[in-house]
């Protein structure tokens, strides 16, 4: 079966529609279950995490904050999820642009003009303060814009990046359900041998980058990494101290990993003597 990957706009009603999405496949909406792993790996508060992803990080949080490993471990989390079969809708967490390559991850944006987002968000919020309710609003969407443009070098908002754009301001949940499971049932989208082991190569390739960041010894390399086939490919140069070893040894331990082949190689500090 196909998985939804869905973005919204705050206030765009896509929370209702990856809802009722979920309500007509019989299986859960994802969201918020990925923070406590994100905050646990990264050993920070889950409050902390929450801010920050929601660009309401104070100077030191923001600080504090490690980008980089966010974005490994929220990807890693993220195809663990894709992986298990279990869930219809991953909503949020760049999941949309992360497994756009695979085939049937049919990739959806729910949206709505500003003035009427704002409008619900009120009503929601129970405030007639329109002015705090548009920034609130737009600090969310240059959060997501921020993060979207760091780790996958695209903008959010273009249409060309989704299978299916939604507006809520003339289309009702019911109807934009009735979309989304058009596409479900599409042939198009339907899994096939080559969809599950592209969906496992890139799981896979995720899980070991994951791993290196994790272990102290190897959180330093920056290695690239291929796999096909359970097989896994590390390339890149390592700086002085820094042992291929133990990138191998991290990588091995990674589960479903069959075996690991090195083209590392290490960078010899010059000897060259400046200033002489």
């Amino acid at each position: 079966m196909p998985i939804i990957a869905m973005t919204r706009e705050m206030g765009s009603l896509g929370k209702d529609v990856a809802a009722e999405v979920s309500a007509r496949v019989g299986k859960p909406v994802v969201h918020h279950e990925i923070i406590d792993q994100l905050a646990s790996k990264m050993r920070l508060r889950k409050s902390h995490v929450i801010r920050f992803l929601d660009g309401k990080a104070n100077m030191w949080e923001r600080l504090t904050t490690d980008k980089t490993s966010l974005s490994i471990y929220t990807a890693d989390e993220t195809l663990a999820l894709a992986e298990s079969d279990s869930v219809a809708v991953i909503r949020g967490w760049g999941s949309a642009h992360l497994l756009r390559p695979i085939q049937h991850v049919i990739c959806v944006r729910v949206c709505a003009p500003m003035k009427l987002r704002a409008k619900r968000m009120m009503k929601r919020l129970n405030t007639d303060d329109e002015e705090f309710v548009n920034n609130e609003i737009r600090m969310s969407e240059e959060a997501h814009a921020a993060i979207t443009r760091r780790h996958f070098g695209v903008n959010w908002q273009n249409s060309e990046e989704y299978d299916l754009v939604l507006n809520t301001e003339r289309v009702s949940i019911d109807e934009c359900a009735s979309e989304v499971m058009a596409l479900v049932n599409d042939p198009q989208f339907q899994e096939t041998a080559r969809s599950r082991q592209m969906l496992a190569d890139l799981a896979l390739q995720t899980h070991v980058r994951a791993a290196l960041r994790a272990d102290p010894r190897t959180t330093r390399m920056n290695i690239s990494i291929t796999t096909e086939n359970d097989t896994v490919t590390l390339r890149g140069i390592l700086e002085p101290g820094l042992e291929e070893l133990h990138a191998l040894e991290v990588a091995s331990s990674v589960p479903k990993v069959k075996d690991v082949r090195s083209e590392l190689k290490l960078l010899v500090p010059s000897r060259l003597k400046v200033g002489v």
